[in-house]
């Protein structure tokens, strides 16, 4: 596929250089057709993340087509007030004059999506993309070949085909994409590839928006309520099996409370799936053998207070709390992406405060505890791409709210308003007339201009 990156791209900047895209109504008529196809395709939909993830209808529908609605219908709002210029108060050195910034497409956008959420990550970023006025090239992950084949062909039936094309194909497509003459990069997934990405589009100097992932931390205070904190990450480590990039990836608990946690850790998954999770319509699989055996492996480096069961010929891990961690095991330090959950004591706040710190800065940082000023401490001497008290996961579910890393989470973020501004370059404009043209800024410069100059440019 990868002979049809140059003519797609060539199709898509003519697209944009006839200036059809910039119009607010076409900009909305784009947003409405998007949020119509989650309607009308949805049965499709649904069976294709079914047969990629074993996604259950309703986890699908909440955390993919749902999740898209919801930024359309925000997006389709608002865009013609975000696409106003800002008018700016004039220095007194441009009077007589208006100042203004006025946010203007980027271009022609690639979107590079990956399997987990192959459908909430290809469409949300499309959804700002866009709302911005920008042309688009989609790459959804060759991983999940059925959300990528019903995209292909359905997408073309509701918005404008000449604006947005899908480009499936494997890893050299996706490089021969990055390598083309994009102008602006949007990349979801792991950090390898993410750097490679990064590295690429500079060659060009390309703009990235880095979605990456990392160690997502919880920490469980001494005076955290426990049931509902149980609940709250085993439902959080078993949507889509784990295989999110916001999942909770290891819990950090004050020592004493470990045991207890353990247990209703152990009960929570159980109400939630039953006895045994592999026969459970709510609980999805694991992408493929190779992801499944770099998992298995981890199952190894503590013991299983609950869970540890597998089965590769059904792509199935049981949700899995490990205790009895080694500090250096390969499970504290490589990302989880699966249903497996370390819970590690520490010495009360100032340990799991610095825990948290000394560690790449993660995409999300999840703290429990009944005190508001333990919640701030927490979140003010850790960084983090997003945050939530209390809970986990929903902080993404509010298009108001900017989702994106920081460090080694990435950068750049998006959803919402962060979503038009991630794909809107801010423009500063200056108008003047010219009947008045104080000669004070030309030269030559006597004192008397100097003067006049300092005081005008302050």
């Amino acid at each position: 596929m990868t002979d049809v990156v140059a003519p797609t791209v060539a199709a898509l900047r003519r697209t944009f250089e006839s200036g059809r895209t910039r119009p607010v109504a076409w900009r909305r008529a784009q947003l409405e057709a998007l949020g119509r196809l989650l309607v009308e395709r949805e049965s499709a939909l649904l069976d294709a993340l079914a047969s990629d993830l074993g996604k259950s209808a309703v986890e699908a529908w909440a955390t993919e087509l749902g999740l898209v609605r919801a930024e359309c219908a925000h997006a389709r709002r608002r865009v013609a007030r975000w696409a106003r210029p800002d008018r700016v108060a004039p220095s007194l050195l441009q009077l007589p004059g208006t100042a203004r910034v006025e946010p203007s497409p980027r271009g022609v956008i690639l979107i590079l999506a990956p399997w987990n959420y192959p459908l909430n990550l290809t469409l949300a970023p499309l959804v700002g993309a866009l709302a911005a006025g920008n042309c688009v090239a989609l790459k959804p992950s060759e991983r999940a070949p059925r959300t990528s084949e019903v995209l292909a062909r359905t997408l073309p039936e509701f918005v404008d085909a000449d604006a947005v094309r899908v480009v499936e194909g494997d890893a050299r497509t996706a490089a021969a994409l990055v390598d083309a003459p994009f102008d602006l990069v949007f990349f979801t997934g792991g950090a390898t590839v993410g750097r490679e990405v990064a590295v690429a589009a500079a060659r060009r100097l390309v703009p990235v928006v880095l979605e990456l992932g990392g160690k997502s931390p919880c920490v469980v205070l001494d005076d955290a309520d426990l049931e509902t904190a149980a609940r709250r990450v085993a439902w959080g480590k078993v949507v889509n099996a784990g295989q999110t990039c916001v999942a909770p990836d290891h819990v950090l608990v004050a020592r004493g409370r470990e045991a207890e946690l353990v247990d209703r850790l152990a009960a929570a998954v159980a109400a939630l799936l039953g006895e045994d999770p592999a026969a459970s319509p709510d609980y999805g699989r694991i992408v493929d053998a190779r992801h499944h055996a770099r998992l298995v492996r981890f199952l190894g480096d503590g013991e299983a207070a609950c869970g540890g069961g597998h089965d590769e010929a059904a792509l199935h891990i049981d949700p899995t709390v490990l205790t009895n961690v080694a500090p250096d095991a390969p499970v504290t330090r490589e990302e989880i992406f699966g249903p497996i959950l370390p819970v590690l004591p520490v010495d009360g706040e100032e340990e799991a405060i610095a825990r948290v710190a000394a560690a790449p800065a993660p995409l999300a940082l999840y703290v429990f505890t009944r005190s508001a000023a333990a919640a701030r401490r927490v979140l003010d001497r850790t960084a983090s791409g997003g945050a939530a008290v209390n809970d986990v996961l929903l902080h993404l579910a509010n298009p108001r709210l900017p989702f994106g890393g920081v460090g080694g989470s990435g950068y750049g973020a998006y959803h919402g308003r962060a979503g038009f501004d991630a794909f809107s370059h801010r423009r500063s404009v200056l108008a003047r007339g010219t009947r008045i043209d104080p000669a004070v800024r030309y030269p030559p410069y006597g004192r008397w201009k100097r003067w006049w100059i300092e005081r005008l440019i302050r």
